[in-house]
């Protein structure tokens, strides 16, 4: 299947399986103003609590990469209407999960256009940060690199 903007999901899934991906993660740079929307984790999360990141998400079984990108959307920042993703962005970065496997998440880029944003209860705050202050920002070094290559592009 190829977007209207010109992304082929099925090639993604198949260039993760032949690297051996186990796990599929999707992101989103939600952007406006060539700022990009960071959610802060909850300090109670399990997970990387207290951190800054990109709303993002674990693919479920049966489920390809837009269709997880849509329901995480939905669940982090409450967003339900249908996405339009960016004219043919995507990257990614590779990673060994918490669990021991080898993931990989494929981050998209899309324009906020006005939408409220709904925090799920993993998040406590949001913010919109201009690529340059990256420096202060606690993202990881994988989500910086994502931004600025959205930036670049």
């Amino acid at each position: 299947m190829t977007t209207a903007s010109g992304l082929n999901i099925q090639q993604l899934h198949a260039d993760a399986s032949r690297d051996g991906i186990t796990k599929l993660v999707v992101g989103a740079i939600v952007h406006t103003d060539g700022h990009v929307l960071i959610l802060r984790r909850s300090t109670e999360d399990a997970f990387m609590a207290g951190i800054e990141e990109l709303p993002s998400g674990g693919v479920e079984p049966g489920e390809d990469l837009l269709t997880a990108l849509e329901r995480e959307l939905a669940e982090e920042i409450g967003w339900t209407r249908p996405l339009t993703l960016d004219s043919g962005f995507v990257t990614h970065f590779d990673y060994i999960s918490g669990s021991g496997r080898k993931a990989r998440q494929y981050t998209f880029g899309l324009a906020h256009h006005g939408r409220p944003i709904v925090l799920s209860t993993e998040h406590t705050a949001h913010r919109w940060l201009h690529p340059a202050d990256l420096p202060d920002s606690d993202v990881t070094d994988e989500t910086a690199q994502a931004i600025r290559d959205w930036a670049a592009s």
